[in-house]
């Protein structure tokens, strides 16, 4: 098994909206802020190479929004999904199976693409992809808070192109695809999909949104975005504790600078980030 990071690009969002309840004074130095209160994040997805089968974990922003769209959100940067799998010598044909962690436009947009005739087809004709029934129904759904980051246009197409299939979990929200196992929070939103990965020399943690970007490794900082922040906080509590644990690998979606680490105590007990581990 081989894992690879494929980079989308970079966005925008707003940096009091990320890091929650945490003052500016703290979270400046973190991630600076643009002088509209904006901080870049990364959009990184990640592909998984086993056997015959290349497996993508999300698909990033895409690239089929309006200009108003994007000018809310400022992607920018040279790498794009297609082009990033192509530097690994992927073709979009050749992905088996996409994995979307959920289908908050940032994970999901890349999902599906425009055919020369505007028509909205998947953009990996070959593959499976794969999200559970509890998300897609609550995506299907959505709540006057979350509405605006479920497009339908991102995933609908994915139904009625018939390349759409659920995970089957069980009842302590943990289900299995090929040899991975894929565990299911509801903190940022309703039945999000985190993915551990066992290779040969560690086990890779898919982090998605429980937890962005390192800078959200300690306890307090949750993102305003989270439907239900104090399960954030015990669903991350718990985590942290089994990644340390286990020695585990983490793999963060939209830190700007650190793609991976593995995780320590400090001199105060606190699980704090340790250092970078290569994929």
């Amino acid at each position: 098994m081989q894992l690879h990071t494929i980079h989308t690009g970079f966005f925008k969002l707003d940096g009091g909206a990320m890091f929650g309840v945490v003052p500016k004074s703290m979270w400046r130095k973190l991630n600076p802020p643009d002088e509209n209160n904006m901080c870049t994040w990364a959009m990184r997805c990640l592909l998984i190479q086993d056997g015959d089968r290349n497996i993508l974990i999300d698909t990033g922003i895409g690239e089929k929004q309006d200009a108003k769209f994007r000018s809310h959100f400022y992607p920018h940067g040279k790498e794009s999904l297609l082009g990033s799998l192509q530097e690994k010598g992927i073709r979009p044909e050749d992905i088996t199976d996409v994995i979307l962690s959920h289908l908050h436009f940032d994970h999901v947009g890349g999902a599906v693409s425009l055919d020369e005739e505007g028509n909205a087809v998947p953009t990996f004709p070959n593959a499976i992809y794969w999200s559970n029934e509890r998300h897609w129904n609550w995506a299907m759904n959505p709540n006057p808070r979350e509405r605006a980051s479920f497009l339908k246009e991102n995933f609908v197409p994915l139904q009625e192109a018939g390349v759409l299939r659920f995970i089957d979990f069980n009842d302590e929200g943990i289900g299995g695809l090929y040899s991975m196992e894929l565990r299911m929070v509801h903190g940022h939103t309703d039945a999000m999909m985190m993915v551990v990965i066992p290779t040969s020399e560690r086990k890779v943690v898919f982090c998605a949104d429980l937890m962005p970007s390192v800078h959200h490794i300690g306890l307090p900082y949750v993102m305003s975005y989270d439907i239900r922040p104090l399960v954030t906080l015990e669903e991350k509590a718990k985590f942290l504790n089994e990644a340390l644990e286990k020695d585990w690998t983490l793999f963060f979606e939209h830190d700007p600078v650190n793609e991976t680490c593995k995780l320590m105590k400090n001199k105060k007990g606190r699980i704090v980030y340790a250092e970078p581990s290569p994929l």
